[in-house]
């Protein structure tokens, strides 16, 4: 069945034909790696619909595809294709991705064209962070997302670093975003820090 379903990803004519393909895959309970490779290999197709309902279907999947996805991601220089991956074990939020989603939002400050995927990225990381219970996990979360928060220069990163920290809701989290308050120059990222600070004004 799966054989079946991977020709007509392969060969389909219409995206209606991919789309049909993709809605019985996520049927399957045990998908095999020759099905998770054909449906990451779809985040390359031409129509926009069709990628999406391919992140969809490998977000369903869950965890065994987090890691056909990394190696996906590190073996190729397709950034469009390395954006959907990103917005896949984001989603996942798979503590494996931890390595990657942290990679993707980097070490030095940087303005490019892959801003909004930096952001997945910060809130890929903080989903990680919630959904842990390993306290090295939510330290290295919170310790780049603190990064994140008080050092680059693009605003749309720094906010969703505070959507983040503001959900995990530790004490650490919320002294960075104390922190960054002061120093924050931006009026949009500051006053979502001050959201996110709320209700602990509201409660001291």
């Amino acid at each position: 069945m799966n054989e079946q379903l991977i020709s007509q990803i392969n060969h389909a004519g219409t995206p209606e034909t991919v789309i049909a393909a993709i809605t019985a895959i996520t049927v399957s309970d045990t998908p095999e790696l020759e099905t998770i490779n054909a449906l990451i290999a779809v985040l390359s197709h031409h129509h926009p619909t069709v990628r999406a309902v391919a992140v969809e279907a490998l977000v369903k999947l869950g965890n065994s595809t987090v890691k056909p996805l990394i190696t996906a991601y590190k073996a190729s220089c397709d950034q469009g294709l390395q954006a959907h991956i990103i917005q896949a074990l984001a989603q996942i939020a798979s503590p494996d991705a931890l390595d990657v989603l942290a990679e993707v939002l980097g070490t030095t400050v940087a303005n490019h064209c892959q801003g909004n995927v930096r952001r997945i990225a910060a809130r890929g990381l903080g989903n990680i962070a919630i959904n842990s219970p390993d306290v090295e996990v939510i330290f290295r979360v919170q310790d780049k997302l603190t990064w994140a928060l008080l050092t680059p220069e693009d605003w749309g990163l720094r906010y969703a670093a505070a959507v983040s920290l503001q959900a995990i809701a530790t004490p650490e989290a919320q002294a960075a975003l104390q922190n960054a308050i002061a120093g924050e120059a931006d009026q949009v990222v500051r006053s979502r820090i001050a959201l996110a600070l709320s209700p602990l004004i509201i409660n001291s």
